[in-house]
């Protein structure tokens, strides 16, 4: 592991509260994620299953946690089994955790080899009335076409248990995520120190002319040096242009002297990210109409951020934040007064400058798990994204912050990262 140490009293609270909200006389499997291969006999980064690591701290393949927390037997009311290192995986891959360390980091007594998992969960699988299985419910289009190791261990244990109940793991976990804890906040913090220094290096980097992927480089560069785990998702570095292309991120084109470039970029660091966009002109100085635009997005996103706070819902937040928008595009000429007043409500047209939301979840995933249907509540993380975009005038400006959301209001966890015109232009100088 790259990150420090994680005190496993997050994972046996977190496991604590899970268990609390299972029905009685049920048994939880939660299984990794799969190793994702590429071509012939390549494969991809693993990226653990965010549940499974939410309740034990592993960060390894092939891993499944059982959670039977109505057990006759003490030991068989948690288990962890985890994947045994011999001579061949040793030679090739290096040695995976022992029991010991499993058992450490997860604060877990019992810690079994996988090869015996079917053996030890039939032993009590028929004390049980029913199971709790993972299954990624957010945002189906990622894995809609695929079979993953989740969806095999749900084929897998309806065949060889077809009369047990079947209750969804993701419903406790998308409960109780959501309010992050004091040791959570931290590990999202560093990777939002790491953010702050990624941005500055790309700033003191950037120059006419300069490609779009050379500042890419420079971010890869800081959050290897830092020792992050990864880029939370694939960092768009968009100049002119196509900063108006929302996830636009081939970043493969040149930054020439009048454009400003839209940086969106994220650090995943012991698998809590941060997510974090800024913007900036490609020689150092805004231009006037690039102020402008800029100085509207920063507006919103300063009043905007002040309605992140308890009791209030994502829905009402975003209408709000809809009207904020629609003010500064007036403002700067987009939009007239009477053009909104007399809109089509069901086609309005702030979405021709301004198509998505402002605020999402943030954690174990960059758009964490969490209800929209629920009110703001104290301890979670959020971010605020307001952006404008005009492709006729090739200028995107999008800013975002991360809040975390307290017991008065919100308190803005990148408050560190420069975002005032003075600042950005005072860094690119010098």
């Amino acid at each position: 592991m790259r990150y420090k140490k994680i005190n496993n009293s997050l994972f046996i609270n977190n496991r604590n509260r899970f268990v609390s909200k299972m029905k009685q006389n049920t048994i939880t499997v939660l299984t990794s994620n799969d190793v994702k291969h590429t071509n012939a006999d390549d494969v991809m980064g693993f990226t653990q299953n965010a549940d499974l690591f939410y309740l034990s701290g592993i960060d390894q393949e092939d891993t499944i946690l059982v959670l039977y927390p109505d057990a006759y037997k003490k030991e068989n009311r948690e288990i962890l089994f985890v994947k045994e290192t011999n001579e061949q995986i040793k030679i090739w891959d290096g040695e995976k955790l022992t029991k010991e360390q499993a058992s450490e980091i997860s604060g877990i007594t019992r810690v079994e080899w996988l090869h015996d998992f079917e053996k030890i969960l039939q032993l009590m699988a028929f004390e049980a009335d029913g199971f709790y299985l993972g299954h990624n419910e957010h945002i189906k289009r990622v894995t809609k076409d695929q079979q993953t190791q989740q969806d095999r261990m749900i084929l897998w244990c309806k065949e060889k248990y077809p009369l047990h109940e079947y209750h969804r793991a993701a419903k406790i976990t998308r409960e109780l995520r959501p309010l992050k804890s004091d040791i959570e906040v931290a590990l999202i913090e560093k990777a939002i120190a790491i953010s702050v220094t990624s941005f500055e290096r790309v700033l003191k980097s950037c120059k006419p002319n300069i490609n779009e992927y050379e500042l890419e480089a420079e971010l890869a560069y800081n959050l290897v040096k830092s020792g992050a785990s990864r880029h939370a998702f694939k960092p768009i570095v968009a100049s002119g242009k196509n900063a108006c292309a929302l996830h636009y991120n081939t970043n493969d084109a040149v930054c020439y002297d009048c454009d400003m470039i839209l940086l969106d970029f994220g650090v995943c660091y012991a698998n809590y990210n941060s997510d974090t966009t800024r913007c900036f002109p490609v020689n150092g100085i805004f231009s006037k109409r690039q102020k402008e635009v800029y100085s509207a997005v920063l507006h919103c996103l300063k009043e905007g951020s002040k309605l992140l706070k308890p009791g209030i819902l994502p829905s009402d937040y975003e209408a709000q934040m809809v009207g904020l928008v629609e003010a500064e595009l007036i403002q700067l000429g987009l939009l007239s007064a009477d053009e909104i007043a007399n809109q089509d409500a069901k086609k309005p047209l702030y979405k021709k400058y301004f198509m998505h939301g402002t605020a999402h979840h943030i954690g174990l995933d960059v758009h964490d798990v969490g209800l929209y249907s629920r009110p703001l509540e104290e301890g979670m993380v959020l971010t605020c994204e307001p952006g404008i975009y005009i492709p006729e005038e090739g200028i995107g400006c999008r800013l975002e912050n991360d809040y975390l959301i307290t017991k008065n209001g919100n308190r803005n966890l990148t408050e560190a990262m420069p975002i005032e015109i003075e600042a950005i232009e005072a860094m690119m100088k010098h």
